[in-house]
């Protein structure tokens, strides 16, 4: 009977359109009496079409987890895992006992890690299904246990979510052990996302919410790629990604990330017929919230990326400290930010006001926070106000009200429209360091000379020596300190040795490219688990080196973001002066562009809304205002999924936040120098928006700037063809190959138009970072622009 009722709620279900039922197939049953052992990441059961895998992961040099993951793509992304919180040694063993027990043993302790809840003594076999779901079945192929039942992060296609269920994230994007975050569908049948009070389980605050309570019963991810929320009768409640993409064309996953962001993720298959030009890597289709730094305002928790930390969202968040702040652990920046200073001493007698000054954040607040508020006063009466204050960290202000906020700061953000001034208050580097006026290097200087005073009253030739000695150990002091303080020594960067980094370049072996002053070798760290490196060596022997390697220290050291290259330390050992980047294994935008292959419509126009978010940050959002000057397709490099990084700094100019422009000696390529740089003009970012225009038309259309050799003498100068195309309305002819651009002509045109604002020979009727990058986000409109009326000045 039991048997018959289960076969007819199967058809009932398919009659529902709902997904297929999970039951174990035959051709790839795994027998009682099965094991695996955690040797190498060779040691899993894969589905029957091998599209995924049940078995072993390593990970790091942690331990092993035991895990289910995309076995066709080299990813090999895990979406299920059992053991995330308990990692185990190599040499344990997962296995299918005689009598129907499927459980983990740690090697090293002989302690059961985990075991398969079946509920039952039933099982005669486990299976690992092509929908990625690892079961557990009676003779009669009914599922006793279910990976799809125990959720971990993710959940896949054909996989539902009943009430009561959760998904977890994990801690980072490397640490399988529970995190900060739930997604979850609540008896109530609400679905949530929310904060935990870490490292508990237990809620703390709800940020994203369906409101369907007395409604929502499951969720589902259905077929076709759409995840909704039903309610007992199927009618959709509310749809959570809604894609038009069959799960035949594109591996498919809904994972909520250790960021706490529920993501729908894609990834072409090799024989989907319409997976033709999605990039080889998980694109996100979707994602919920829209902005959690916005979204996440917590009473009781750091927010969205930790205590005294800032969140900005940039396709994707963005955790980045105040001035004078670094990272608690660099592996988990979600753990927060702390000071590199010490605090503002309260003893009246000696409140230290001078030794503290205020660097300045526009549009960034931290909500939550204050513990003091004050209405109908200026700025300057602010800051006053926080100075004398030795619990305020951080000011606000907004329309004459000022609000002081006492560390640890909460739900730090940056909002573009919300108006606010940052004030955040640091100590001066030269002042006292300790409380009550400190203990500083200067006084304990003074202490010394006092005490060698008092000795000197002895006899002459003792005093001589003491004064010798005193004298010499003073200007040793000195020195140090002097040596310390050079300025692009002072950071929180690893420095690496010489020695270290000819062996990891396996003696400076493999170059990647050489510029004016420097070459480019790639490296392999071995005691950093061989990551790939690139290793930039500037010339000894040439003048301008050291300052290039003092400008390019000074300018990416203060910079963190999701498009530009992050520079991981640095060698500047007597006349070697080295630069260790990340390594970005897609190469230079040049060599993407101007290759054999042309990359798809798609691709450009991230990679374009990519370059313009980093100049974004580079003017306007950073510590130092940064203008690049030298902006081109060989200074951008891409990462392993294409996003586009910007590098090469050396000839980047620094302002302070006060300042607009700059006056400076010639820099940058020929090609795209902005026609301030020829009339001596003062520099703003504006030349690096007019690089960005000449660069954008090298974008869509993937050829260079300037071909002399073009079979028409129009198209040599390629913004001087591109607006004459614009002008008549023949922009199709820009791409007479390119069939996916031209199903997208409005788009094409658009970017024309952006790029020929760009390229303005009047600085002032170009668009700022900003708005260029709001043109390209399609959240400003593009008016038509006028005749751009010297091209060829700059490209001759």
């Amino acid at each position: 009977m039991a048997f018959e009722l289960a076969y007819a709620f199967c058809f009932l279900l398919l009659l529902l359109h709902l997904p297929f039922p999970t039951t174990a197939q035959t051709n790839k049953n795994i027998p009682l009496g099965s094991s695996l052992t955690a040797l190498d990441n060779s040691a899993f059961w894969a589905s029957p079409s091998g599209e995924f895998a049940f078995g072993f992961q390593e990970i790091g040099r942690n331990g092993f987890l035991l895990a289910i993951w995309f076995n066709k793509i080299p990813e090999r992304t895990i979406v299920w895992s059992a053991n995330g919180n308990n990692l185990v040694a190599k040499g344990s063993k997962v296995e299918l006992t005689a009598d129907g027990q499927f459980r983990l043993n740690d090697a090293a302790t002989g302690k059961q890690i985990w075991v398969a809840d079946s509920a039952s003594t039933g099982v005669s076999y486990a299976a690992m299904l092509d929908t990625g779901n690892f079961v557990l079945a009676n003779p009669s192929s009914i599922n006793l246990w279910e990976s799809f039942d125990q959720p971990t992060d993710t959940i896949l296609p054909f996989q539902t979510l009943n009430q009561t269920s959760t998904l977890l994230a994990r801690y980072t994007a490397t640490n399988y052990s529970k995190g900060r975050f739930h997604f979850a569908l609540q008896p109530d049948g609400d679905l949530l996302l929310y904060t935990t009070h870490f490292p508990l389980d237990s809620a703390n605050t709800i940020y994203w919410s369906t409101d369907t309570t007395g409604s929502g019963y499951q969720v589902i991810f259905n077929q076709s790629g759409s995840i909704y929320l039903t309610a007992r009768n199927r009618s959709i409640l509310h749809m959570i990604s809604n894609s038009t993409v069959s799960t035949q064309d594109l591996y498919q996953r809904a994972t909520l990330d250790y960021d706490g962001v529920f993501r729908h993720y894609v990834y072409p298959t090799s024989t989907g017929s319409s997976a033709a030009g999605w990039l080889k890597a998980w694109t996100s289709l979707s994602f919920i919230p829209p902005n959690i730094c916005m979204t996440i305002l917590q009473e009781k928790g750091g927010g969205a990326c930790g205590y005294n930390s800032i969140c900005r969202h940039d396709q994707g968040t963005i955790c980045q400290c105040p001035p004078g702040y670094s990272f608690i652990n660099l592996d988990d920046v979600l753990k927060g930010c702390k000071k590199n200073f010490i605090s503002q001493s309260c003893d009246a007698a000696s409140p230290e006001t001078d030794h503290f000054y205020f660097q300045e954040m526009q549009n960034t607040d931290w909500p939550k926070s204050e513990y003091e508020k004050f209405e109908v006063v200026t700025e300057d009466w602010c800051r006053q106000a926080c100075l004398a204050d030795c619990f305020c960290a951080v000011a606000n202000f907004r329309n004459s009200q000022c609000w002081l906020k006492g560390s640890p700061l909460l739900n730090g953000r940056v909002d573009p429209i919300n108006g606010v001034t940052g004030l955040v208050k640091i100590r001066k580097e030269n002042s006292a360091m300790g409380p009550g006026g400190g203990y500083s290097k200067k006084k304990d200087n003074s202490t010394l000379i006092v005490v060698g005073s008092v000795l000197l009253g002895s006899s002459g030739f003792l005093n001589f020596l003491l004064l010798l000695t005193i004298y010499l150990v003073v200007s040793r002091i000195y020195y140090r300190k002097a040596k310390v303080s050079q300025p692009y020594l002072v950071m929180n960067l690893k420095y690496f040795a010489y020695e270290e980094l000819e062996e990891a370049t396996n003696g400076f072996k493999e170059q990647l490219g050489h510029g004016g002053f420097a070459t480019v070798f790639k490296g392999v760290l071995g005691a950093d688990k061989g990551k790939c490196v690139a290793v930039k060596r500037l010339d000894s022997m040439v003048k301008e080196s050291e300052w290039e390697f003092k400008a390019e220290m000074s300018a990416i050291s203060k910079t963190n973001h999701r498009n530009l290259v992050q520079l991981l330390g640095y060698c500047n050992e007597g006349e070697h002066r080295m630069l260790v980047y990340e390594f970005m294994s897609n190469g230079s935008l040049a060599g993407f562009l101007f290759g054999e292959s042309r990359p798809n419509w798609y691709q450009r126009r991230e990679i374009a809304l990519g370059i313009a978010r980093g100049l974004l940050y580079l003017h306007e959002e950073c510590s130092s205002q940064i203008i690049h000057c030298d902006i081109k397709p060989q200074n951008i490099l891409l990462d392993n999924s294409f996003t586009a990084r910007i590098s090469d700094f050396g000839l980047a100019k620094l302002l302070k936040m006060d300042q607009t422009h700059t006056t400076t000696r010639m820099r940058g390529t020929r090609g795209y120098l902005a026609p301030e740089w020829f009339k001596n003009m003062p520099i703003t970012g504006k030349v690096d928006v007019y690089s960005y225009g000449i660069m954008l038309l090298e974008i869509i259309c993937c050829r260079r700037n300037f071909e002399e050799e073009a079979e028409d003498e129009d198209q040599m100068v390629l913004a001087d063809w591109a607006y004459d195309c614009y002008e008549q309305k023949k922009v199709h002819l820009l791409l007479q190959n390119d069939d996916e651009a031209m199903e997208d002509i409005k788009k094409l045109e658009k970017y024309v138009m952006i790029a020929m604002w760009c390229i303005q020979e009047d600085p002032s009727l170009r668009p700022t970072s900003k708005k260029l990058t709001m043109m390209l986000e399609g959240t400003m409109e593009v008016s038509i622009p006028p005749d751009p009326s010297s091209f060829t000045s700059s490209i001759q």
